[in-house]
């Protein structure tokens, strides 16, 4: 099994300062419009400003000057700085499995990669890619030591705690991912990748700046998010984003989930394939690519692109109607698809529109974080526990122990 290793920061060490980012792929962004810029939407209530004796007077009905009263006004508006990393600051290591190949990288506040590690996976079942991830989890916390604060995994599949209950793509079930656990004092999260990707483009990419962002991916089947002012919408169980599995399909297509008439099934490879009466393919992800290649020469090509274009487009309007997002955002094949078959695309959501809104859909926006948004996302996820309470406090525990 080949792996590709790329180190931004080979020392690790508390005082080492790290080096520009070189080969590590993960954008270097600052934070911004997320929880972790206190400026942003999803930032932690300002504390109330100390009152001067003019305001405090005029706060107890006396008659402070009108600019000594604005000034405190821009004072109370102005954002707070930004949150930076440190060179001895905290990092979280991310995790991203697809479904041919692996992800494990270590990343500071703000999202730049200090270390990453890729490879390909070694085979089907769970047992052998989290034996190999959890070898290269535990060397980066032997790199790093107690700055790495917890450990963020994305995965294809619906995640409930720390377990996969189901990841359709992958033939997995009820899979848990304690393995990846270095310490039991570190927290593991386990998210699904599409929603992380979501998490990162309504934070950080095309959705920053909205209220209400419906984030789509498209890889194998479609998966995504709603984000609520930074925040992802996750259910009861943290299960929440399986749109693929809304039955907007061909009721008599069975998907491998166990339901009939998935949405999956009608946006991907697979329902290109069968377009072109080509059998199932074993990586519909590859083969989707493949078609939307073609499919600038090959009348035959674009017509399945345009036919998954529609799906997708159908699909969306109706989760428009349901969610009222203020912006829809896309990436996976999504773009793709939107590049060769923009107008079926567009026509197909604007006729499952209600009335009401075609005069003034949501946008629909490519991802500006295109293949880095997993990863920025699972980041994301890790950072909102390592920032939360608890887990300023356990790191300042760290420090003074130190």
């Amino acid at each position: 099994m080949r792996e590709n290793v790329s180190h931004a920061d080979d020392r690790g060490a508390p005082g080492a300062h790290p080096a520009p980012a070189g080969g590590a792929r993960v954008p270097a962004v600052r934070a911004r419009a997320s929880g972790h810029d206190q400026g942003g939407r999803g930032a932690r209530p300002r504390p109330q400003q100390r009152l001067g004796d003019r305001d405090r007077g005029a706060a107890e009905g006396g008659a402070a000057p009108r600019r000594d009263r604005a000034a405190a006004d821009r004072r109370a508006r102005a954002p707070l700085p930004a949150l930076g990393a440190h060179p001895r600051g905290p990092l979280a290591c991310v995790v991203n499995i697809g479904h041919e190949r692996w992800q494990v990288a270590a990343v500071e506040l703000g999202g730049r990669a200090v270390r990453e590690t890729s490879g390909r996976r070694p085979g089907p079942g769970p047992a052998a890619v989290l034996g190999v991830l959890s070898e290269r989890v535990a060397e980066a916390r032997a790199a790093y030591g107690r700055r790495l604060r917890a450990v963020s995994v994305a995965v294809a599949g619906t995640a409930v705690g720390t377990t996969i209950v189901q990841a359709s793509g992958l033939g997995w079930r009820d899979v848990s991912f304690e393995p990846l656990r270095p310490a039991p004092d570190v927290p593991l999260l386990v998210g699904n990748d599409a929603s992380l990707a979501g998490l990162a483009e309504a934070r950080r990419g095309a959705g920053a700046g909205a209220r209400a962002v419906l984030h789509l991916t498209v890889e194998v089947g479609v998966g995504g998010v709603l984000i609520v002012d930074g925040r992802p919408v996750n259910g009861a169980t943290g299960a929440a984003g399986e749109f693929g599995h809304m039955p907007f399909g061909d009721p008599a297509l069975e998907c491998p989930c166990g339901a009939s008439g998935c949405w999956d099934l009608e946006v991907d490879g697979r329902a290109m394939a069968r377009v072109l009466g080509l059998p199932p393919p074993r990586d519909p992800r590859t083969e989707a690519e493949r078609i939307i290649a073609a499919a600038g020469s090959d009348p035959a090509s674009r017509r399945a692109v345009a036919a998954a274009a529609r799906a997708l487009g159908r699909g969306a309007g109706a989760l428009v109607n349901a969610l009222d997002p203020d912006r829809v955002t896309l990436s996976g094949l999504g773009p793709g698809i939107a590049a060769v078959a923009g107008e079926e695309l567009d026509r197909a959501l604007r006729a499952g529109l209600m009335s009401f809104r075609r005069a003034a859909p949501p946008p629909l926006l490519p991802s500006t974080l295109g293949p880095h948004s997993t990863l920025v996302g699972a980041a994301e996820a890790a950072f909102d526990q390592v920032l939360s309470d608890e887990g300023l406090a356990a790191w300042t525990a760290t420090a003074a122990s130190d």
